[in-house]
């Protein structure tokens, strides 16, 4: 997740602005600024990311830390983050959480006291909730990095198709490498259903707006798949690692299709789908689960 805040450090300052009603100056760039905020004594104090805007001059620097659990020890380090930065680039410096869960960027948010009279610091938090819903493929192009964080904050929930969807084609406006680890990234972090629905928005044909990135990633995935015997992956070919895998992955697919466009299939369509051992009848109920009225239209 830090490498979104280094390979875009735009980012930064849409958060604050955007997603957490932070008053931003007005600047000309974003640029990265070196996280190494150790003083003497020598104390090592390393942030994640330090992203630095200027108008001619510094106007701000924010000082960037993904959380994903409680660290008590943050909260004496923190301030001392800001007061090195502050005095280095003499602009002021601001502090923003990243957090992959509500409960941890709730402790995050919690002001810390400095003892000095009125001096509370209270991080500013980008948990779950804050993080914007990309739906917009112009959006996703413009700011990738954004439809990534947009992906792995919402991308599980039962509106997860028009947002993995969007991702893909942000992805397309990226290098292929820098894609390819984004789309491992998002994988890696969203829940089992969740994932093999965006393998399938790749490699299954149901995604119709599939970019060039996502059919380069799915070649790439069946040539990773053929070398390895992989049962699990990104797209089609690392799926064809064990029939198991692929027959579940694509079953799980097709009730996920389902509900992401509100129909709710009944128990007795769910226990037919998932009982099912022929991938190309699948790949069928794949296909038609994306323009299924009825949870039923998949057998007509």
């Amino acid at each position: 997740m830090i490498l979104l805040f280094r390979n875009r450090s735009e980012l930064a300052a849409e958060l604050l602005g955007k997603a957490l009603g932070v008053a931003v100056p007005a600047y000309e760039k974003a640029v990265l600024a070196p996280g190494d905020l150790t003083e003497c004594p020598p104390v090592e104090y390393q942030a994640d990311a330090v992203v630095v805007l200027s108008d001619g001059d510094p106007v701000l620097a924010v000082v960037v830390e993904v959380q994903r659990h409680r660290d008590p020890r943050k909260r004496w380090s923190w301030p001392v983050y800001l007061a090195s930065m502050r005095a280095r680039v003499k602009c002021p410096a601001i502090l923003l959480v990243i957090c992959t869960d509500a409960t941890t960027a709730a402790w995050c948010a919690k002001s810390i006291d400095m003892g000095h009279p009125g001096w509370r610091l209270a991080p500013p938090v980008a948990g779950p909730e804050a993080v914007p819903v990309v739906v917009d493929p112009g959006e996703a192009a413009r700011a990738p990095e954004l439809a990534v964080l947009s992906a792995v904050a919402h991308g599980g929930g039962l509106d997860a198709p028009p947002i993995l969807e969007a991702l893909l084609d942000g992805l397309a406006s990226v290098d292929e490498d820098r894609a390819r680890l984004y789309a491992d990234f998002v994988l890696m972090t969203l829940p089992e259903v969740a994932r093999k629905h965006m393998e399938v928005l790749m490699a299954a044909g149901t995604y119709e707006y599939q970019s060039d990135f996502a059919k380069k990633y799915v070649a790439h995935g069946k040539a990773e798949g053929k070398a390895e015997g992989r049962a699990e992956g990104k797209a089609e070919g690392r799926i064809e690692g064990k029939a198991e895998g692929k027959v579940e992955g694509k079953a799980e697919a097709v009730i996920l299709i389902l509900s992401g466009r509100g129909i709710w299939p009944s128990v007795e369509v769910r226990d037919r789908v998932l009982a099912c051992t022929d991938v190309w009848q699948l790949d069928e109920w794949i296909k038609r689960a994306a323009n299924a009225e009825e949870a039923e239209d998949l057998f007509v």
